[in-house]
């Protein structure tokens, strides 16, 4: 990627230079976290296997000498479970879709199914739409990718069509070019070593979210959040104290683990992660508790922080 500028002043930017802002949707799991951490080149958007991993709209910021990016990562949109958690989810994915100058359809490489079929109709016809086949290095024959990525590129007028692997960032610079091309002529809208317009609070609990999927897995419901209780910053230290709210005991049980084992574990992998994002040490004390049916009641929800 090419080479971050220092703070951009209004008076230093060129009159060629792009800015806008680009939504990254998808059905679940198809990569678009992992695309974003990429394009963008940290981590600040959660992944793990399990569905239902991002449920609020992330701001992702790139710049370079001649364009700044402002990447929204969305849901994946959902046609399974119909309560208030995946309504608000849905509504975040037509929020993002409106008043963005870019979109990025994301697929998975040989796959197409009804969730995709949806998430394809739901697409502007006014906004600019690449088409990305992402894990496109996942199939060893690549004789087999060419007539897929025509038969995608075939049901809608792309903007322009781009394979690519968000896990080894092959094609992504290809991927960033094409978008550069269709963001509006303007100044920047953040600083250019922004990465996020997202605090460290609510990047704290996306991470300790992130942490509890990927250690339980499918062993854990999609009926799980993290609450910050206090966060107090002194210089380079965060004192974070954070409950994990799930709607059972035996999910609880889940996550505390024998002797504590589970919940320690979280809590340690938690802290290495925001250690190096917020580039500070960090003290992290984690509890959980249950809260029978937050997932399904609208004002929880939104006392959440969901959409």
């Amino acid at each position: 990627m090419a080479e971050l500028i220092p703070d951009i002043l209004p008076a230093a930017v060129p009159p060629d230079f792009r800015a806008g802002t680009i939504a990254i949707v998808g059905r679940p799991n198809v990569g678009k976290s992992t695309l974003l951490n990429r394009l963008i080149g940290q981590k600040i958007s959660i992944t793990s296997r399990k569905a239902q991993t991002t449920r609020h709209r992330i701001h992702g910021i790139f710049t370079n000498a001649k364009a700044q990016f402002v990447f929204v990562d969305t849901p994946g949109f959902q046609l399974r479970h119909k309560g208030a958690l995946n309504r608000s989810m849905n509504r975040t994915v037509n929020t993002a879709l409106a008043g963005v100058d870019v979109v990025l359809f994301v697929l998975e490489a040989g796959r197409f199914d009804e969730a995709d079929s949806v998430v394809l109709s739901m697409l502007p016809s006014d906004i600019p739409v690449l088409l990305v086949v992402n894990k496109a290095d996942q199939i060893k024959d690549k004789a087999e990718l060419i007539p897929y990525v025509q038969k995608r590129a075939a049901e809608r007028n792309y903007a322009s069509v781009v394979p690519v692997s968000a896990r080894t960032g092959k094609q992504v610079d290809v991927l960033l070019g094409e978008i550069e091309k269709y963001l509006p002529l303007g100044t920047p809208m953040f600083d250019a070593d922004t990465l996020t317009d997202r605090n460290e609070r609510f990047l704290s609990t996306e991470i300790i979210r992130e942490k509890v999927f990927r250690l339980l897995g499918d062993e854990l419901p999609y009926g799980c959040t993290v609450i910050i209780d206090k966060f107090e910053e002194e210089g380079r230290l965060r004192r974070i104290f954070a409950t994990i709210l799930v709607t059972r005991d035996s999910h609880k049980a889940m996550i505390i683990g024998a002797g504590g084992g589970k919940l320690k574990q979280i809590g340690t992998d938690a802290r290495v992660d925001m250690e190096k994002l917020f580039d500070a040490k960090i003290y992290l004390e984690l509890w959980v508790k249950v809260k029978s049916g937050w997932s399904d009641n609208e004002a929880l929800l939104k006392a959440y922080g969901y959409e």
